[in-house]
Order: C-alpha cells, then sequence, then structure tokens
C-alpha cells in the first residue's frame, strides 16, 4: 500500500535543531529530514533532506543505492572522487546540481569549507510489477 509524505505547507526551519549523523557516514555530516516516507525495504516512497558537511570532513568510498537521488549543492563546496585519505577528486562550488539513476556509483565526497545540499531520494515505482 503506497505511503504518503505528510502536507507540510510553508512553515519555519529550525537550522540548528533536528540534525542527526546518518547510518554509515562520518560524525561531521549531518542530515534533516524535511519529509519522508522512504521505504527502503518495499523500494517505494521518497525522502526530502538537507544534507551538511563540517568543513574538512570526507567520506572513503563510493556509495550506490537503488533509488534515484538529486543534489543540489545550496551552500560551499564539494570535491567529489577524493581517495580514503580524502586527497584528489574534482572540486565544485554552488549552485551545482546533480541526478542520479538507481545503481549509479558516485562519491566519495569531500568538503574543505563545508557544504550545504538539498537532495531528494525516490523509487520509480511506474517499474513495479
Amino acid at each position: 500500500m503506497p505511503m504518503n509524505k505528510p502536507h507540510l505547507e510553508f512553515h519555519q526551519l529550525d537550522m540548528n535543531a533536528g540534525w542527526a549523523t546518518p547510518p554509515g557516514y562520518p560524525s561531521g555530516i549531518k542530515q534533516k529530514i524535511l519529509a519522508s516516507d522512504l521505504d527502503e525495504t518495499g523500494k517505494m516512497g521518497s525522502r526530502t533532506r538537507l544534507l551538511r558537511f563540517d568543513p574538512g570532513v570526507y567520506t572513503t568510498a563510493p556509495f550506490v543505492h537503488d533509488h534515484w537521488e538529486e543534489v543540489f549543492l545550496l551552500q560551499g563546496d564539494l570535491i567529489v572522487g577524493n581517495d580514503a585519505q580524502g586527497k584528489g577528486g574534482e572540486s565544485f562550488t554552488a549552485p551545482t546540481y546533480a541526478c542520479r539513476p538507481p545503481g549509479a556509483y558516485h562519491g566519495p565526497f569531500k568538503s574543505e569549507q563545508g557544504c550545504m545540499l538539498y537532495e531528494i531520494h525516490y523509487y520509480d515505482e511506474s517499474k513495479k510489477k
């Protein structure tokens, strides 16, 4: 049975509260879920979140997932493709956008100055049988 994100009209966000490190991420990366009904087990729904990197924080391995992901770099810098020691990669500054299909390997990621990302994750439910 399909789930639905909540209906949320414009409301003030507390940008100092509600942040948590996603499972498997270093402690200097935190997410704030804006709205979600994402069910990764049932492969349905979607999630909208902010993702924040502290300056100098990096991941060490590429990511891959079975849902679509759209990412907008709102502020700061993001390095894509660094090695396990945080060296190398291609640097991007805001405003920058990416759209990744399911199964696309991406990352690792680093931010020298810190950054804020706006992300939407969703399953293509039209392909369900």
